[in-house]
């Protein structure tokens, strides 16, 4: 679940179940995301240096009123991020403008 973003509260995260899924990275290099209307989509290259590399992003079209500055907001922020850090259970990704993301996972809160 995305915990750090932006401006954004937490609050505003959580009710739109804002979350990457990094489930298929090992077999396939993909990624998806949801940040509350449309599912987001793409492909992510790690390596083993604390590199990231995000490309072929897409996702569905639809509008929803309260959710698309968020799902905008990453859906820019995301190609930027060149760098990864896990911490415990949190995944933080970054550029080197300094601007972030961070994550927990899923299943620890």
């Amino acid at each position: 679940m995305l915990v750090e973003f932006q401006d954004f509260s937490k609050d505003v995260m959580v009710a739109n179940k804002a979350n990457i899924n990094f489930t298929n990275i090992k077999d396939a290099g993909k990624f998806s995301a949801y940040m509350g209307c449309n599912n987001m989509f793409g492909t992510a290259t790690f390596s083993g240096k604390g590199m990231v590399k995000f490309s072929q992003i897409g996702s569905t079209m639809m509008f929803c009123d309260k959710a698309m500055d968020l799902e905008s907001a990453l859906g820019k922020a995301l190609p930027t991020m060149t760098n990864y850090k896990i911490e415990g259970h949190y995944l933080t990704l970054s550029n080197n403008s300094g601007k972030s993301l961070k994550f927990v996972a899923s299943d620890w809160d």
